[in-house]
């Protein structure tokens, strides 16, 4: 089985490599990446998966590639995922997410494509959540609260359309926080991560700077999330849209307790400004109770687990 995963040397699309990898079935696991992709988080497989160079901003570049490779199965994880980028550059964000998915389904109408095709969804498409609507199901209305959220809840509606017009064989999830090794240092977990690790081997003061400590998460593995993905495609009917979550939510205080509880260092915790957002979303916990039924999936690594694995990921990266 010939699989394309859009942005495999990222966080989650390493993650799912490794997953498709591990599969007792055989599959021919190729990726796409930029000449300037940073491949760190592929390098243990690189012999293993075939790498396509390809600017999924470009209609041509894609068909090309589609043609080329001629997928059974397509995990579009490929974006620019990260939420305060978007406020600084709200175009390139839904230029960048909207209009490569875009160009992927106008390339597999233009080669009659059969793929299945899973598209990475967001929790930050529900944006605002009252009190009483969480958690939150496949149902609630979309309120998003950045432009990251707006381009994720147009990619969403492309493959709804794309799906209902010309019968693209879609998947839409939205998946709720994820993290664990890997995970981009900008990201809030990781971002503690690395600080307790470079205060462990004395490359900073024993002070961890942080943002707003009040919002509510509902966090998964990442490692859960990308079996999920591949389950999706496995079982989910087509066209439909699923959560996926633990179903548990932490305020991010109760996070960085978790993470500093796993280190002997006496931390002092102090507000930054810079890291607030113009406006944040106060409580994501998401229903999960339509994927599981779909799949029988559910989260087997606990978060204390993956907090561990995730500060044991920037220990092993910073030197004492």
């Amino acid at each position: 089985m010939k699989i394309l995963i859009t942005g495999i040397t990222g966080f989650v699309g390493s993650h799912l490599a490794d997953y498709c990898l591990s599969l007792e079935q055989q599959v021919e696991v190729i990726g796409t990446c930029r000449w300037r992709s940073r491949r760190e988080n592929i390098e243990h497989i690189e012999d293993a998966i075939d790498l396509y160079e390809c600017d999924l901003r470009d209609a041509s570049s894609v068909k090309t590639l589609l043609a080329d490779i001629q997928p059974e199965r397509i995990f579009h994880l490929a974006a620019q995922s990260y939420v305060p980028s978007s406020w600084n550059s709200p175009g390139e964000t839904i230029t960048t997410n909207a209009i490569s998915q875009l160009n992927i389904f106008e390339a597999m109408r233009g080669i009659n494509s059969t793929a299945s095709i899973q598209i990475a969804g967001s929790s930050e498409e529900y944006g605002l959540v009252h009190p009483d609507e969480a958690p939150i199901t496949e149902e609630n209305p979309l309120r998003p609260l950045s432009p990251y959220a707006v381009s994720k809840v147009a990619q969403d509606m492309l493959a709804y359309q794309y799906f209902q017009s010309y019968g693209l064989k879609v998947v839409r999830t939205r998946a709720f926080n994820h993290t664990g090794p890997r995970r981009g240092d900008v990201f809030v977990t990781s971002n503690f991560a690395k600080q307790i690790a470079e205060i462990e081997a004395e490359q900073r003061p024993p002070v961890i700077h942080v943002g707003d400590l009040t919002p509510q998460r509902d966090f998964t593995d990442v490692r859960d999330i990308v079996r999920a993905y591949w389950l999706s495609l496995e079982h989910c009917s087509l066209g439909e849209v699923y959560n996926v979550a633990s179903g548990k939510a932490y305020r991010i205080k109760e996070v960085l307790k978790i993470l500093l509880d796993n280190s002997e260092q006496d931390i002092e915790v102090v507000e930054d400004p810079e890291r607030l957002r113009p406006s944040d979303v106060p409580l994501l916990l998401g229903d999960n109770s339509r994927f599981c039924k779909a799949t029988g999936w559910s989260p087997e690594i606990p978060f204390e687990q993956t907090a561990k694995d995730l500060l044991d990921y920037w220990r092993e990266r910073t030197p004492a």
